[in-house]
């Protein structure tokens, strides 16, 4: 009789923390990021190498504190593939991150499909936001955009355990 009453006490507690743990990463930590906070949307300019704010309407996003790259955002933006492509720095073809099933506007899968068809392109919006974390930007050709954070190759070595080198900023600056 005790072991089944330990066995149910132990299968109820697996039950609880398997529940909490899935819903603190779909949903616990995620906060919603107010448009009032600054340009979100900005892409580095090729002449200035700085990001710049760029013009955009029906902006959101979500963050959370506990990991650098869980920025998703999604907008839009009446400027053109052509005139971003000859004024912004681009990136080759990036897949965006997964976001929370809850957060409707951005499909990465939807996205990632874009991407490759050509259909959409993607630029980097500030380089290191984050210590080995860039911001990338993807817009499609019908002014859809979509914002989330990729680590670069300083934030690869760094994370992997791979001697960082001369090249990364300190850490401490960020």
């Amino acid at each position: 009789m005790n072991g089944k009453i330990i066995g149910i006490v132990l299968l109820l507690s697996s039950i609880i923390a398997g529940a909490a743990l899935y819903y603190l990463q779909i949903y616990g930590f995620y906060t919603e990021v107010p448009d009032s906070d600054g340009p979100d949307v900005q892409l580095v300019s090729v002449v200035s190498d700085a990001p710049e704010p760029i013009p955009y309407r029906d902006f959101q996003a979500i963050d959370a504190d506990s990991s650098p790259i869980r920025y998703r955002a999604c907008f839009r933006t009446d400027l053109s593939l052509a005139l971003l492509t000859e004024t912004y720095v681009g990136l080759d073809a990036l897949s965006p991150r997964n976001a929370p099933t809850w957060f409707d506007c951005f499909d990465a899968e939807a996205i990632g499909a874009e991407i490759a068809a050509g259909t959409a392109l993607t630029f980097l919006a500030q380089k290191n936001i984050h210590f080995g974390v860039d911001r990338v930007v993807a817009i499609t050709d019908d002014g859809r955009g979509y914002v989330w954070h990729e680590l670069n190759d300083c934030g690869d070595k760094a994370y992997d355990g791979t001697i960082v080198g001369e090249e990364c900023p300190r850490r401490d600056t960020e």
